[in-house]
């Protein structure tokens, strides 16, 4: 039996429906190939062309420090100024996180930029949490990396209760405490702002299926659908909706019968083979795909328009 998604959050809603499939883009989209810092000049019209095309979500990463090693700055901008700028410039597309490194950042402030932007996004705002695969970063904000999942679970905690209450009440072990004296405003629209986990942020998969509002994973995530839908399903110990998705490295052939390629990381090929692939996923349970272009040597806006004018009208 299908479950039913009860969630009344706009922006929640238009990414996550039951027995479909939808569709976003990693900020900066655009490809950068040979780089590990994009051009980001022509953002504001690129997502333009996905707001007004149908793409479902866009997606923007915490990535506060260029590392050479690493060798990705994301969108460069940090993702709570750079998605209240989206806000005001957009109209129907999800904005998310993808995601907020819980561990490095005060839970209060985190929830305060996320209220604010939900208001400002009309409940357009979903907040993806992760614990960060970039461990240079633990030193330079003064955190320990060992305890990383345990300050996950607790500033999930927090953020939680200061959004859904009023002047709550708490005592932490990694943060502050409130006494009930005081109430964070503004609150969200409909009282709640989804949570996603992206990755696992150090969790188990039970703790994700009942503490979070939905699971984008990555690495094998596309060769095990089912696998992962079914073990999202049997550790939950509600009947709420809690989709799953993928995020993965993404090229779109300007050859419409170019083969699939997939690797754990990367998915290429043209329109007709990967809307057959994706088409058998959707019935396997997969809910959401985030597509990071990164590696596309075309010009964004040509496979964006290709993408929305022939791929993902199969899926409405």
């Amino acid at each position: 039996m299908m479950k039913k998604n009860n969630m009344r959050h706009k922006g929640y809603s238009n990414i996550f429906k039951p027995g479909k499939l939808t569709f976003g883009f990693m900020s900066p989209m655009v490809g950068y190939p040979d780089s590990p810092v994009p051009d980001i000049s022509k953002l504001e019209k690129i997502v333009s062309l996905a707001d007004q095309g149908g793409i479902s979500a866009i997606w923007l990463r915490d990535v506060p420090f260029l590392d050479p090693q690493f060798g990705d700055a994301g969108q460069v901008y940090d993702p709570m100024v750079y998605g209240s700028y989206l806000a005001g410039k957009t109209s129907n597309i999800t904005i998310g996180t993808a995601g907020i490194v819980l561990p490095l950042r005060d839970p209060l402030i985190i929830a305060k930029q996320a209220a604010t932007l939900d208001q400002l996004s009309e409940g357009r705002f979903l907040l993806g949490l992760a614990s960060g695969d970039r461990f240079g970063e633990y030193p330079a904000f003064g955190c320990d990396f060992e305890t990383r999942s345990e300050r996950f679970r607790e500033a999930r905690q927090i953020i939680k209760k200061v959004i859904e209450e009023s002047f709550p009440q708490f005592r932490s072990e990694f943060y502050g405490s409130l006494d009930g004296t005081l109430d964070l405003i503004p609150k969200p629209i409909s009282g709640h702002i989804p949570t996603i986990s992206i990755g696992r942020g150090g969790q188990s998969i039970e703790w994700i299926s009942n503490n979070m509002d939905g699971w984008i994973w990555h690495g094998d995530a596309a060769r095990n659908v089912k696998l992962r839908v079914q073990q999202l399903e049997q550790a939950a110990d509600h009947d709420r909706f809690i989709p799953y998705g993928y995020g993965q490295f993404f090229d779109l052939s300007e050859d419409r019968f170019s083969p699939l390629v997939l690797s754990n990381f990367h998915l290429s090929g043209g329109r007709d083979a990967l809307i057959e692939f994706w088409e058998e996923q959707r019935k396997e349970g997969l809910s959401h795909i985030i597509l990071n272009i990164k590696p596309t040597r075309r010009p964004a806006d040509e496979l964006i328009q290709e993408f929305t004018e022939f791929i993902v009208p199969h899926f409405a």
